[in-house]
């Protein structure tokens, strides 16, 4: 975690006193409900409970100093409520191994950050669908390969990011539900000491589903499914700041991140205004990303449990939603007040001759009965003088004075052809299949 790029609220979720206080409701609950079957006194979960209703501050210090001797996080915190608690609280962990409070605690840290992590999404395609809207007829040019190709517009642009974050959403929705399960299964998850029912209270106590067969420990194909959505939203974050930067080129300025009164942009060039923000959000794209191998490589755990995965996931599961949420805040700051250029991007549109038309040309001449072969190299012999004049060569006027090409279409039905409407037609159903009628 780096504070640079964290934000308070995720943050909280993976400090020590969240992590022991999630440790506590586990062992309670539990508690309880061996209470329930008679396994242990009631009065013991009682005085659980009664403690932990005083709002006790967790001795964070007093824990780690305990685990320095026994080595093992789990007893140093059980000593730690046990001297707190006193007698009653030797009925506490019956039946259960540490795997059990670790994996269901890390379940429910997961769960607590896919739900800030959905409310980001949220901000953002609510700032994703009003700019495309605000911009759904702007006209621009469409690239492919870097290279000017058809016309779009700006909106379109806008729509698509939506779209993909939308699915996003819904990816991270069904990630959450595979993620929040218990275990309460004792070792090797065979229940010998701890009946089912413990387990079922528990999970409806934190919101959880119950693991179908934990091994005593969670299965890591659902940590793998996990981190992986979040791998593929921060690559769909790229894409947008990526898309980002290229319009901030110099040589396109079609957009760019908004420049605050007083913003430097460079030591040494005072003229300089950076894409800093989308280029800092490609560079934690590639980080939540690079959290996702690990989770992968530790589905693959010996026989019914090891303890491989934990230190990987001390790291990744604070870091890759910390970070995501990060970024996902500071996309939406970036797309909330991108600065958009239409006249710049009006010129760039026209700044090729009228190449953007070839396409319809080539379709007109066929329909008027031209080979496609011979179409095709009508309208590429006159779209590369204007290719080679850097545009200062139109397009439109020499097809008109091209003797093969005139045979098959009037003048009048080639300049039909350069209508920039023409392209942008359907711009109507596109929004209607994003954001709906």
């Amino acid at each position: 975690m780096v504070p640079r790029y964290s934000r308070p609220e995720m943050t909280a979720i993976w400090t020590p006193e969240n992590r022991f206080r999630i440790w506590f409701e586990i062992e309670a609950h539990a508690t309880d409900a061996l209470a329930a079957l008679g396994v242990v006194p009631k009065d013991a979960a009682a005085a659980l409970w009664a403690w932990w209703n005083t709002n006790p501050a967790i001795d964070v210090a007093a824990i780690d100093g305990i685990e320095a001797v026994t080595k093992h996080d789990v007893i140093a915190f059980l000593t730690w409520v046990a001297a707190n608690v006193g007698d009653q609280a030797r009925f506490m962990h019956q039946g259960m191994t540490s795997s059990d409070v670790l994996d269901t605690a890390l379940a429910v840290q997961l769960a607590q950050a896919s739900d800030i992590l959905l409310a980001d999404l949220d901000r953002l395609l609510d700032v994703l669908k009003r700019r495309a809207i605000e911009h759904k007829m702007t006209p621009t040019i469409g690239r492919s390969h870097g290279i000017h190709a058809e016309p779009v517009t700006f909106g379109l642009k806008l729509a698509q990011a939506y779209a993909e974050f939308d699915r996003c959403r819904t990816r991270l929705i069904a990630a959450r539900a595979d993620i929040a399960t218990c275990a309460i299964s004792g070792a090797v998850g065979t229940f010998a000491n701890i009946d089912p029912s413990v387990e079922a209270h528990v999970a409806a106590k934190l919101g959880l589903s119950v693991e179908p067969v934990s091994t005593q420990v969670i299965p890591r194909d659902r940590h793998a499914m996990f981190f992986a959505t979040l791998g593929v939203i921060a690559g769909s974050i790229e894409r947008l700041a990526t898309e980002v930067r290229h319009l901030q080129r110099t040589e396109v300025l079609e957009a760019e991140e908004y420049f605050s009164p007083g913003q430097k942009g460079s030591s040494a060039m005072p003229h300089k205004r950076n894409p800093v923000l989308t280029e800092n959000l490609t560079g934690l794209a590639r980080m939540v990303r690079g959290y996702v191998t690990p989770a992968l490589e530790n589905v693959a755990l010996w026989h019914e449990r090891d303890i491989s995965h934990s230190s990987v996931e001390r790291y990744i599961g604070p870091d890759a939603t910390i970070t995501l949420d990060f970024a996902l805040a500071r996309l939406t700051g970036v797309i909330d007040k991108l600065l958009v250029y239409p006249e710049r991007m009006e010129k760039n549109l026209n700044k090729m001759g009228g190449l953007v038309h070839s396409q319809r040309v080539l379709l007109a001449l066929t329909q008027a009965g031209v080979s496609r072969e011979d179409s095709y190299r009508l309208v590429q012999r006159n779209a590369m003088k204007v290719w080679e004049s850097d545009g200062r060569l139109s397009l439109l006027e020499l097809l008109k004075a091209d003797a093969e090409v005139t045979a098959a279409l009037s003048p009048a039905q080639l300049e039909e052809k350069f209508d920039l409407g023409y392209h942008l037609k359907h711009v109507d159903t596109i929004f209607a299949r994003v954001f709906g009628a």
